[in-house]
């Protein structure tokens, strides 16, 4: 049988970000910039990076800025060509040349599920990654193409994973699983619980936002029964998924960052900003200047 690749990637981008208002009433949580790019555009070219060459965003109301972020500026563009600004110019124009990006509307927000659902007429009948946008994975290699690697041996959905300590577990949808034998990063998943209360949680696996699914997941979903809101969950359509098919936990190499969070974005900042050649230095001497 012949492998099918992983070449579209789903980005759920319809919520309405509401931890980090007042700064997303009018501007996407997804545009919030980690340093000087916009958190969405970190997990696009992760996408890339595994291979993907078609973006699709499942957005909502007021979510035009990512649409004008991933296209072209003409006049940006004039503007950095005549004052002979290159490499600004060179940036500007990376952005858009990226990838193949396509939009559809989520009309309502009813949840994780039903938003991937509106990306079924685009994905078609292949195997597709899923990336939330606000976890931010630091990586030598992309995590979603360590993801799209174990998907070419298993031929099966991968759900990123990483082990939570305590009671933190209870902030995440949690595995019952176990070790793979042959694979030491694959975990082979039996059920999952959303959420489990502290003492119940058959694991401390946590499901974090990296997905590689197949395209019976979309069947799933359409036969998921919508929960509190009127919600479709993709946990819930992934655990029918394991009725027909078997799904793996992936154990990724990388630092997450949870940039959903308030705390968690500022951490990202600095980390990411005293990684970075230009600012790194500067910004390093100024933190131990300081006596807060």
């Amino acid at each position: 049988m012949s492998v099918q690749k992983v070449r579209k990637a789903v980005f759920p981008a319809a919520g309405m970000g509401t931890r980090f208002l007042p700064a997303t009433k009018a501007m996407p949580k997804e545009m919030l910039p980690l340093v000087d790019k916009p958190l969405i555009q970190y997990g696009v070219e992760e996408a890339v990076a595994a291979g993907c060459t078609e973006i699709i965003f499942v957005t909502g109301r007021g979510k035009s800025a990512m649409e004008d972020h991933f296209d072209r500026s003409a006049e940006l563009e004039a503007q950095l060509e005549m004052k002979g600004k290159t490499a600004l110019l060179e940036i500007a124009r990376s952005v858009s040349s990226l990838a193949k990006i396509t939009y559809v509307r989520q009309a309502e927000a009813l949840g994780l599920g039903h938003a991937v659902l509106q990306a079924k007429w685009l994905v078609g009948n292949e195997p597709f990654a899923v990336i939330l946008a606000d976890d931010i994975v630091d990586s030598k290699t992309s995590c979603i193409k360590q993801m799209v690697e174990a998907y070419e041996e298993t031929q099966s959905s991968i759900l990123g994973s990483e082990v939570v300590e305590g009671d933190a577990i209870s902030n995440y949808g949690c595995l019952d699983c176990t070790p793979d034998a042959k694979n030491p990063r694959l975990l082979d998943v039996h059920d999952m619980v959303e959420k489990p209360k502290p003492g119940t949680q058959p694991s401390q696996n946590a499901i974090i936002g990296r997905y590689i699914l197949t395209p019976r997941i979309f069947e799933m979903l359409e036969q998921v029964t919508p929960g509190a809101g009127g919600e479709i969950q993709l946990t819930d359509g992934i655990k029918a998924l394991l009725r027909y098919e078997k799904v793996y936990g992936f154990s990724y190499e990388g630092k997450r960052h949870d940039a959903g969070d308030k705390l968690g974005f500022l951490k990202a900042t600095v980390e990411f900003a005293l990684k970075r050649n230009d600012l790194g230095p500067p910004f390093r001497e100024w933190l131990k200047a300081q006596t807060f």
